[in-house]
């Protein structure tokens, strides 16, 4: 078995995962969204401090598959380098502990494996990966043979979710309080912007919507912001920000023959995106791969999917090679 550690950003999460078969014995994630809700966002510091906390009392209940262990995988990029550093820290200490290799995991793949858990993988998938740090296209034809396509210029989809819902006032995590807003709004009622429109390149960018929307929120709140005013900024801004995304994929469906497509990262949970992607792989005869909701955000599941073809590959590190990279420009 291998056990995997995730703290790249707010969650706190260990997995085990039998090589052989690939079923998942245990998984178990610590959420810290109540005590970051407060302040509108993540707080590094708060979170590697909750961190050192949750992930000892994870490991706790781990302990009767300890005996078992092969490896340990732990996240050590992209992230916040202070709790990145955290999940590092654990998998060190049981590698010595239990003398046994580390591998380090890149956070992105791990995203892309989400797809894959307690099944065998499928390549090549063009993968569009959406969450609260990226907004890329990936084309990925095996483990370690993976490129972007596009990605966005400045904010990602996840995060312009989460400063709307931060405008409206209306608390965090952004993406399903915005989305369970906008089922009850009027989608057309405002006309927001619709990024690089006219733009031939495949990329993205959310920082002029985010825009639109904050000066539409300034103007209502001259007078009275009401109930439904907040539903129908929030139904217009997801159509508007799903509808950049649509747009620069059928680019991309036009250029290429796309067999497996699919969307992975904390905000392909969205319900109105997973709908309006369903369609245009329909149109494009394309088949839809989707991860279970409960894979979406960051977790160690996914972490210790991708952990078990690198055991299979030998790909393991020196504990002094070990560190953190809280960017990477490629796969």
């Amino acid at each position: 078995m291998i056990l995997a550690i995730e703290s790249s950003c707010d969650d706190s999460s260990i997995s085990i995962t039998k090589i052989d078969s690939l079923k998942l014995v245990f998984h178990k994630k610590i959420s810290q969204e109540i005590e970051h809700s407060i302040y509108g966002g993540v707080v590094p510091e708060l979170a590697a401090r909750l961190h050192i906390e949750a992930l000892p009392k994870i490991l706790e209940e781990c302990k009767e598959y300890l005996k078992d262990l092969k490896a340990v995988a732990v996240t050590n990029a992209p992230g916040l380098s202070v709790t990145l550093t955290e999940g590092v820290s654990m998998a060190k200490a049981i590698s010595i502990a239990l003398n046994i290799p580390i591998i380090a995991v890149n956070h992105l793949k791990g995203h892309i494996y989400s797809l894959f858990i307690e099944k065998e993988a499928i390549f090549p998938m063009t993968t569009l990966l959406v969450s609260g740090g990226h907004t890329q296209i990936i084309e990925a034809n095996s483990l370690n043979d993976m490129k972007i396509l596009g990605k966005t210029l400045d904010d990602s989809f996840g995060e312009s979710f989460d400063k709307v819902s931060k405008m409206l006032k209306l608390g965090y995590p952004g993406g399903p309080i915005v989305e369970k807003y906008a089922k009850n709004g009027d989608e057309n009622r405002f006309s927001f912007p619709i990024p690089l429109s006219q733009s031939p390149n495949i990329e993205f960018s959310y920082s002029g919507l985010k825009n639109a929307v904050r000066l539409e929120i300034e103007r209502l709140e001259r007078t009275t912001l009401e109930e439904q005013d907040i539903s129908d900024i929030c139904a217009c801004f997801q159509k508007t920000a799903v509808k950049h995304i649509l747009q620069k994929l059928k680019k991309l469906f036009k250029q290429k023959t796309i067999k497996n497509f699919a969307i992975v990262g904390g905000a392909s949970a969205n319900l109105y995106l997973r709908k309006e992607l369903e369609n245009i792989c329909l149109e494009y005869k394309s088949t839809l791969h989707l991860s279970d909701l409960m894979y979406c955000s960051d977790n160690a599941a996914m972490i210790g999917r991708v952990a078990v073809e690198q055991y299979k590959q030998n790909d393991f590190i020196n504990l002094e090679d070990l560190d953190i990279k809280s960017r990477l420009k490629d796969y």
